[in-house]
């Protein structure tokens, strides 16, 4: 049986681990421990790093892992570029499963930012009250904004060691409506959203919601990817499992 691991911790890779699996598939599913309750997928799973590049690359010898998919979030670069390096260095192909960035329509008043740093640096004169929607990793980079409120939505409360900015803590996990993304702006007077381009349906709605109250949007672009086999749905890497188990693509 051809052995997978999916480099999981999204929708995508939970999607993935419920096709493959009755596919024929063995899969495993590995997530990094950022989150304390992460959604597990069916089958089995690890839960916690590897020790970069070369760890990976001794567990991917270890367990004779066939095939590798990188459906980590499209923020996670680091992870990325040691799956990259590990596959390589295994001959093990590896697919990035990368859902695609939003893209602004008509009607949105996106400011876009290089990183976590440049998005903080634009906030001072756009809006005294923010809508906040990052990792809990990353809130550091604001807290010397003393000067704006911010209410800030992530899925775990951050660490305590992790200082944050002035405001509200909110903890929910997506997905969320249109209405609701409209009244929880509306009840706390927000004038700007900060998020991170991170694709897909299941947070798309507070841009909705911001293009409806015409608010400024400062979007975090996504960083480079390493070269790979880029996939967008759990279905098309399903398909690409399949063509690589029945033997090399010429």
């Amino acid at each position: 049986m051809t052995r997978v691991l999916i480099l999981g911790g999204t929708g995508d890779a939970r999607r993935l681990a419920a096709l493959a699996a009755p596919a024929g598939f063995e899969v495993v599913s590995s997530f990094a421990g950022r989150t304390e309750s992460p959604r597990l997928p069916d089958g089995a799973s690890r839960i916690g790093g590897f020790g970069g590049a070369a760890g990976l690359l001794t567990y991917l010898r270890r367990e004779r892992i066939d095939l590798l998919v990188d459906a980590t979030h499209p923020f996670a670069d680091r992870i990325s570029a040691h799956a990259a390096e590990a596959a390589a260095s295994a001959s093990v192909p590896r697919l990035l499963l990368h859902r695609p960035a939003w893209a602004p329509v008509p009607g949105d008043r996106w400011l876009h930012a290089a990183d976590i740093h440049d998005a903080a640096s634009k906030l001072p004169g756009l809006a005294e009250r923010v809508f906040l929607t990052i990792g809990r990793q990353d809130l550091a980079a604001f807290a010397h904004l003393d000067q704006i409120w911010f209410l800030y939505r992530m899925v775990e409360a951050p660490l305590p060691e992790v200082p944050g900015p002035r405001g509200l803590l909110l903890l929910d996990r997506g997905p969320f409506t249109e209405q609701d993304e409209l009244a929880l702006m509306t009840e706390h007077r927000i004038g700007a959203v900060v998020t991170r381009n991170s694709g897909g349906d299941e947070t798309y709605s507070k841009l909705v919601a911001a293009r409806a109250l015409r608010l400024p949007v400062v979007m975090i672009d996504r960083p480079p990817l390493p070269v790979s086999d880029i996939i967008e749905t759990p279905g098309e890497a399903l398909a690409w499992l399949q063509a690589r188990a029945m033997g090399p693509v010429s």
